[in-house]
């Protein structure tokens, strides 16, 4: 298992960046069970949540276990609070970072495989949101996509007013990250329109795997997530269990969800 810090000047953010990444190629040989096949691996770009970092899987999960026994290559970028998505009046592209670029420039790097189904994104909390965005953005890049408790905080903050604050993000923070508010419904930052989209241009969807606990406050959005899935007859998995928004949850459900991944 080789574990690196990488850096590289990504185009999309304009500067230099840095994702972490678990490579599983030294795989130990066991006498009398067969050599595991090392090329080309399946993929997980690994999303963290709002206020984290690109040491947060590393450091509060089980990632490092799950990617050496499953044997797929993590890689884990940073989101700095901007919900993986696009800010192009500072010319910092974080969706077309992590839902296009770096899948390119990980398989130029590493021997990954280049087929769309053996390509996961996932994340959780703000990490969820962006896997789910991202995953419907750039279908054409990934089969699969695993949200664990996401921020599909789209819901709430469609045309919110100057005086919101919900104790984690107030107005103006919103404003500068999702843009106009007005116009948010509909738009390339909204999963449902994403979704829609990609069903009116007959696009596969990815497969989509849900999880949220029972005492999670981000639970009613993904209620609403669920049911959107429904209404459109659109295939997913949604789980939940006891649970807050803690990392007991995830470290279980990232296990379940890389299991149900790899199939």
């Amino acid at each position: 298992m080789a574990m690196l810090q990488v850096n590289y000047h990504s185009k999309a953010l304009q500067r230099e960046v840095i994702f972490n990444a678990l490579i599983p190629l030294d795989t130990m040989e066991i006498p009398g069970k067969p050599t595991v096949n090392q090329r080309p691996m399946k993929a997980l770009y690994l999303l963290h949540g709002y206020s984290g970092g690109v040491t947060d899987w590393i450091s509060f999960s089980k990632i490092r276990e799950l990617s050496d026994k499953f044997h797929v290559a993590v890689f884990m970028p940073a989101g700095e609070n901007h919900f993986y998505i696009d800010d192009e009046d500072r010319r910092a592209l974080y969706g077309e970072y992590v839902g296009n670029e770096l899948v390119k420039y990980t398989r130029e790097l590493f021997p990954l495989s280049h087929n769309k189904e053996d390509t996961f994104i996932g994340g959780f909390s703000m990490g969820g949101y962006g896997a789910i965005r991202n995953g419907l953005k750039y279908a054409g890049n990934f089969g699969r996509i695993i949200a664990l408790s996401s921020a599909i905080i789209t819901y709430n903050i469609q045309n919110a007013s100057t005086d919101y604050d919900d104790g984690i993000a107030d107005y103006k923070y919103l404003k500068s990250v999702f843009g106009d508010l007005t116009q948010l419904q509909g738009s390339g930052k909204d999963p449902e329109a994403l979704l829609r989209n990609l069903k009116k241009t007959d696009t596969r969807i990815p497969e989509i795997y849900l999880a949220c606990g029972t005492e999670d406050f981000l639970l009613d959005v993904n209620h609403k997530f669920r049911d959107f899935l429904k209404s459109e007859h659109v295939e997913h998995t949604y789980l939940e269990s006891p649970g807050g928004h803690t990392w007991d949850f995830w470290n279980e459900y990232i296990e379940k969800g890389l299991m149900w991944a790899i199939k």
